[in-house]
C-alpha cells in the first residue's frame, strides 16, 4: 500500500502569504487513488508554537525545525526580507534533510533561503524576476535564469512568484503519484496542469539592478538603440570594456547575458506595441530591431512562452487598439 509523504513547510518570519498558502493547500488536496491522503502537510517555524509575521497578519506554526528530519520534501516559502544570515538552525536542519534524501524546493524568493544553504551552488536556479538580479549578485556560484517558471535539478528545485510556486507544486506531485493524482489537484485549485518549467515569467518591465550597478549606463544606451543591430563587440566598445569582462558583469548585476539582456529587452517593447498599437506582427518585428517576422514569432515565444498573436489577443488593452502609423 502507497504511504503518504511528508512535505515540511518552513515558515520564516515576514513570509509572504500566498508562498505559504499554495504549498498547504496543494500537497493538502492531493489524494491516492483509494481516497487516502497523499501527503502528510507540516507547517514549521524555528520552533514549535513559533508565531511568524505574514503580511498583515500573524501565523503560528505548529512543528520546529526537528519535523524536517521526518520529512520527504521541504517547501522554503518566500519572505518579504531574505536573512542574511539565516536564522539559527534553519541551515543545519535543511542540509540534514537534504543528506538523508529528502529533495529541497523553493518558492519566489525562497530561492535566497535555499541559497543560503549552499545546496545551489553549482547548479541552475530561479526566483522571481524582481529578484534575479540580487540573487545571481549574492550567490555567483548560482547559475540564475529570471525566465523560466521553476527549474527542476533533481533534488533542489526553484520556482518564480505566486503561481510558478503552485506549477512546481503540481510538477513534484506528478512525479511522485502520477498525472491523475496531479490533474485532479489542478482542478481543485483551478490551475492548468500542463505549463512546465520551461514557459517564461511573464515579464513586463526589468528588474531594477542593485544600487551602484556599473552597467546602468550602457543599459540605457541600449534601450535606446535596440531597435539597432547591435554585437557583443559594440556592446563591449561602448562600456569600454573587454567582451569577457562584459559578460562576467553582466552576469553579476543582471544575472544573465548581454545578448539575452538585449534580446528580453527587444520583446518587452514588443509586448507594450502588441497591447497599445495595432501594428502588424511583420511591423513590430522590424521597429524592434528583431530581424525577419519569423525569426522575432521565435524569439518571442522563446521569452514570454507564447506566440505574438496569442500575446495580442491575451493583454491588449480594449481602448487603445489603433494603427498608429
Amino acid at each position: 500500500m502507497t504511504e503518504p509523504r511528508t512535505v515540511a513547510v518552513v515558515a520564516l518570519d515576514g513570509v509572504v502569504p500566498s508562498d505559504l498558502s499554495n504549498p498547504v493547500d496543494t500537497f493538502g488536496f492531493a489524494r491516492l487513488p483509494d481516497g487516502r491522503p497523499a501527503y502528510r502537510v507540516r507547517v514549521c517555524g524555528t520552533e514549535p508554537g513559533a508565531e511568524v509575521t505574514a503580511g498583515p497578519f500573524t501565523v503560528r506554526v505548529g512543528y520546529g525545525l526537528d519535523a524536517l528530519a521526518e520529512a520527504d520534501t521541504v517547501v522554503l516559502c518566500g519572505v518579504d526580507e531574505p536573512p542574511d544570515p539565516l536564522p539559527p538552525g534553519v541551515r543545519e536542519a535543511v542540509r540534514g534533510a537534504y543528506d538523508r534524501g529528502a529533495r529541497v524546493a523553493s518558492i519566489c524568493t525562497g530561492a535566497f533561503l535555499l541559497a543560503a544553504t549552499g545546496l545551489l551552488d553549482g547548479q541552475r536556479a530561479t526566483t522571481h524576476w524582481l529578484g534575479a538580479a540580487e540573487l545571481a549578485r549574492r550567490y555567483p556560484a548560482i547559475t540564475v535564469d529570471p525566465e523560466v517558471l521553476y527549474v527542476d535539478n533533481g533534488r533542489t528545485l526553484t520556482s518564480a512568484g505566486v503561481s510558478a510556486g503552485l506549477d512546481l507544486c503540481l510538477h513534484m506531485i506528478r512525479g511522485d503519484f502520477g498525472a491523475a493524482v496531479a490533474a485532479d489537484v489542478a482542478r481543485m485549485v483551478v490551475s492548468p496542469l500542463e505549463r512546465d518549467g520551461g514557459q517564461a515569467q511573464f515579464i513586463n518591465h526589468e528588474p531594477p539592478l542593485p544600487g551602484g550597478a556599473s552597467l546602468e549606463p550602457l543599459l540605457a544606451w541600449l534601450r535606446e538603440n535596440a531597435h539597432r543591430e547591435l554585437t557583443l563587440a559594440d556592446m563591449a566598445d561602448r562600456a569600454a570594456l573587454s567582451v569577457r569582462t562584459l559578460n562576467r558583469r553582466f552576469r553579476e548585476q543582471t544575472g544573465t547575458t548581454p545578448l539575452r539582456w538585449l534580446q528580453r529587452t527587444r520583446v518587452r517593447r514588443a509586448q507594450y506595441l502588441l497591447e497599445s498599437t495595432d501594428r502588424p506582427v511583420e511591423r513590430i518585428a522590424a521597429d524592434v530591431g528583431c530581424g525577419s517576422p519569423a525569426a522575432f514569432r521565435d524569439s518571442f515565444k522563446r521569452v514570454v512562452g507564447v506566440s505574438p498573436r496569442a500575446y495580442r489577443g491575451a493583454f491588449r488593452s480594449p481602448d487603445r487598439g489603433r494603427y498608429d502609423a
